[in-house]
């Protein structure tokens, strides 16, 4: 019956199911703090691969433009589910640079990979790519940042608008949402569909996979918020640190290894759609979409950052943008763009 699917994949699902039972084990007879912390950032790895097969599995129906969007977003589970955990813990740093990391990780890193792996595929050496949904994408990363470059500078100054960072970042992330969906209805009714997969497994047994790694998702982010403070502290790492980096590699695992791989065997254009429709959903629907749901919080999460991080998200929209928006890219832009990423995570980490 699930014959379609390779060694590979079947042993990657019991290691997955394993990596995560060893997890709940050490959680629940209250181990090491540090050994429950290590083990839940590869069971959130692990869960992202496994929400990432269901994905694939129900999107073998729709076509490439509605896979890449459903398996972005739910790609994205990890990454919803360990920020409403840290803010209700009341760690407001780790979940403000998680949403950042997930931004820097998927934009520099991950599409940094891609490139590298399909400009390696490509026989000229340059991977090249419908334009389309990188300029839109471009346009919506450039929104975000556009949001918080301005309430950065009004909270570094401190004028009158910085009294109400709050309401501000609220209407700011309804407008992002509205934006968002206003693009997502074209780019589903768009034309430029690529052809649909063809399906190799039952569809009861990708819905399934999408229940069992939603549910296993919440357990293991709420495990690794638990850790995370105690882990930390033993480690010397800094919060800024954890969540720019940690979180946002083992969260964005999906896209690393999705979009590598479909690089490499020369899908292109779902390659980037993978990529950069996690980038726009992260900006301008994940992050918004926490910022309301944070005002039920003690302390809601707003879109200001610290100068440094503003700067470095400027950087990034308009290197993505210079990178991606001819189509075409070559393997030393995506080396350029790991190497930014690089950067950020040895700033970071003396933060």
């Amino acid at each position: 019956m699930l014959g379609e699917i390779s060694l590979l994949e079947r042993l990657l699902l019991v290691g997955v199911a394993l990596a995560t039972a060893v997890t709940a084990v050490l959680e629940f007879t209250h181990a090491d703090p540090l050994a429950i912390f290590l083990a839940s950032i590869v069971s959130l790895a692990g869960v992202a691969w496994i929400v990432s097969f269901g994905t694939e599995v129900v999107g073998e129906r729709m076509g490439a433009a509605a896979t890449g969007f459903l398996q972005s977003t739910l790609g994205n589970l990890p990454e919803l589910f360990i920020v409403i955990f840290a803010l209700s813990a009341g760690e407001l740093v780790v979940a403000r640079f998680a949403i950042l990391g997930s931004i820097f990780a998927n934009a520099l890193l991950v599409l940094g990979l891609v490139i590298v792996a399909g400009a390696w595929r490509a026989e000229d050496g340059i991977m090249r790519f419908n334009p389309r949904l990188p300029n839109d994408t471009a346009t919506l990363l450039l929104l975000a940042v556009f949001i918080i470059v301005l309430l950065g500078a009004s909270d570094q100054v401190g004028d009158r608008a910085s009294e109400h960072v709050v309401t501000i970042s609220a209407i700011g992330a309804v407008v992002l949402l509205i934006v968002y969906f206003t693009f997502l209805l074209g780019y589903l009714r768009g034309r430029e569909q690529l052809e649909p997969f063809a399906p190799r497994v039952p569809l009861w047994f990708g819905i399934t996979l999408l229940a069992v790694g939603g549910v296993a998702a919440a357990f293991v982010s709420e495990w690794f918020v638990d850790a995370l403070a105690p882990s930390i502290d033993r480690l010397g790492i800094s919060r800024a640190f954890t969540g720019l980096v940690i979180v946002a590699i083992a969260g964005n695992a999906v896209e690393n290894v999705v979009g590598i791989i479909l690089a490499a065997k020369g899908k292109s254009d779902l390659a980037i759609s993978v990529v950069k429709n996690s980038v726009a959903q992260i900006a301008v629907f994940l992050f918004p979409v926490l910022v309301l749901i944070s005002l039920l919080f003690a302390e809601p999460l707003t879109f200001v950052i610290g100068p440094v991080y503003i700067g470095a998200l400027a950087i990034m929209a308009i290197a993505v943008w210079q990178v991606t928006g001819d189509g075409e890219a070559g393997m030393f832009e995506g080396w350029a763009l790991i190497g930014l990423f690089v950067i950020l995570a040895t700033l970071t980490f003396f933060e």
